[in-house]
């Protein structure tokens, strides 16, 4: 028995699958290379507030920072919730002041919004927020906090 075939030419086949596939790996390429696949880049839209509304803002600050001094001094909170509070606080102050959305950053995404201030101090308040057993010292970090509120401008 005999059997024969015929091949076709090459370019009998259709080359339309071909081509989705190249684009689809084109498309792929551009999102995971382009930066699209990142995750997004942190918008900083900074507001001044006038300087009465600063003055107030930092008088809210330091006041709200004193009760937290008050309550760690008479042990009614422990160390490391004093420190959560003064995170706290310093990020909502800096929202309040220049509308960067702070509060929920990681330290890393705070180093990217390039406020080496603010970056020092939340990585001084992270092993004592964070870790079993610290060496922090409260009332350092207190005082560097109500300084950099105080001189802000």
């Amino acid at each position: 028995m005999q059997i024969e075939s015929e091949l076709n030419a090459l370019f009998s086949y259709s080359l339309l699958p071909a081509f989705i596939v190249l684009i689809i790996i084109i498309v792929i390429f551009l999102y995971l290379f382009n930066g699209k696949g990142k995750k997004k880049d942190i918008v900083k839209t900074v507001i001044i507030p006038c300087k009465s509304d600063l003055i107030s803002i930092k008088n809210k600050y330091l006041i709200n920072m004193d009760l937290v001094l008050r309550d760690f001094n008479n042990k009614v909170i422990t160390e490391r919730v004093a420190f959560q509070r003064l995170s706290s606080l310093i990020r909502n102050f800096i929202h309040e002041t220049t509308n960067i959305k702070v509060q929920n950053y990681t330290l890393k995404e705070i180093k990217l919004v390039n406020m080496p201030v603010l970056y020092e101090l939340v990585s001084e308040y992270y092993d004592p927020e964070f870790a079993v057993a610290s060496d922090g010292n409260f009332i350092k970090s207190y005082n560097k906090t109500r300084m950099v509120i105080e001189r802000w401008r």
